[in-house]
């Protein structure tokens, strides 16, 4: 379950940069996950849950926001989404030439601490 060690560097990130910038605990930390990352986002805000106790962040929120799989066919030339977390050809013609362009990300969005 590597989402241990996500949650593990979230919360590190999160602590340090509260810290950093002069504030003593932390309310909720935002993310944005790709559909296609491979992070299970139940799983994280458990690992999560389980790290947080004894730092500055024990009684903080995870706000996770799921980012569907997208991507634009370079035969077709046409945008698509999707909520799966995998594409293996373009929904509109079937060419298995894409560029993914969002679904993959793993980005902390906001902070908010006091």
């Amino acid at each position: 379950m590597h989402e241990v060690s996500i949650a593990e560097g979230l919360l590190a990130t999160a602590v340090n940069e509260c810290k950093k910038s002069g504030y003593g605990k932390i309310e909720k930390v935002s993310i944005k996950i790709g559909k296609a990352s491979g992070v299970m986002p139940e799983a994280l805000l458990f690992a999560f849950d389980a790290m947080k106790p004894d730092t500055i962040a024990s009684e903080a929120v995870l706000d996770i926001e799921e980012v569907p799989l997208a991507g634009i066919c370079l035969y077709c030339e046409k945008n698509f989404e999707t909520e799966d977390s995998y594409l293996l050809c373009c929904p509109h013609c079937e060419s298995s030439s894409f560029r993914v362009i969002s679904g993959r990300e793993l980005d902390i969005t906001e902070l908010e601490v006091f």
